[in-house]
């Protein structure tokens, strides 16, 4: 455990609750997590240790969330898992060219992109909120595995933040999911993501493991309860809070391209 005061372990405990509440809603809890460890570890702590510390505390809260939406919710587990491993892949992938790519060029990119979406969102207020006509055709679970698997994947390995809110609106628009189904199936493929992750960091070195244990009570506690909360108020709130983490994205990669 780092020398890290009494306070900052509570208010990195209280961050770890809150971004497993948001994560297990709609995806996008790194956005929180990440950027409060980076400021309450120790000064000269590698970047690498606080990318772990938060691997192994969101793989915590990404599998409670995972758990209880499948006890409740209507998830197909196997084809979760086969997008799973295919995001695992795909971040295998992005993670080999992130070394020799600059992220800094893609940013502004992904901010059009976030931009779209929350229209879309907001100019379609049914988008998500109707369950799926029935089971998905063979084609619609390949072009899943393709675009959220493979493809969001890429992408979480190359740049990383918001796969979670990415995810949630491929499946919903891939598969014909509603909002908080897309949530659930979303949960069971970021377990496999965050595992791969968390591996590599791990062999590395690059985990505190007792902070991230600690920390990782409360961003289960967190992730369980955002589960409930979203099983409980249904596709509008998820929404709501979608679009929210969307702006709140867009924000943050505005700050990192231009102001940081």
């Amino acid at each position: 455990m780092p020398d890290i005061s009494l306070l900052t372990i509570a208010l990195l405990c209280l961050a770890a609750l809150a971004a497993g509440w948001i994560d297990a809603v709609v995806g996008g809890g790194g956005l929180l997590l990440l950027p409060v460890l980076l400021l309450g570890l120790p000064a000269g702590t590698p970047a690498a240790h606080a990318l772990g510390t938060n691997k192994a505390v969101a793989v915590v809260g990404t599998t409670g969330a995972a758990v209880t939406y499948a006890r409740k919710a209507p998830v197909d587990v196997r084809t979760a898992v086969r997008i799973g491993l295919a995001a695992l892949a795909g971040s295998s992938g992005g993670a080999f060219f992130a070394a020799g790519m600059s992220t800094e060029v893609l940013k502004p990119v992904i901010m059009v992109v976030l931009l779209a979406v929350a229209a879309f969102v907001i100019l379609r207020p049914a988008f998500g909120t109707a369950p799926a006509a029935g089971p998905a055709t063979r084609r619609q679970i390949l072009a899943a595995i393709g675009l959220a698997g493979l493809g969001i994947g890429f992408y979480d390995g190359l740049i990383g933040p918001g796969t979670g809110t990415f995810l949630v609106l491929a499946l919903t628009a891939v598969l014909h999911l509603d909002l908080v189904t897309a949530s659930a199936t979303a949960k069971i493929v970021n377990c496999c993501t965050n595992a791969g992750a968390l591996a590599t960091f791990a062999w590395q070195g690059a985990v505190l493991w007792q902070l991230a244990a600690l920390m990782a009570v409360f961003n289960l506690a967190g992730g369980m309860l955002g589960a409930r909360t979203a099983l409980k108020q249904g596709s509008g709130f998820v929404r709501i809070v979608l679009l929210t983490v969307v702006f709140a994205l867009v924000a943050n990669l505005a700050y990192e391209q231009w102001l940081a």
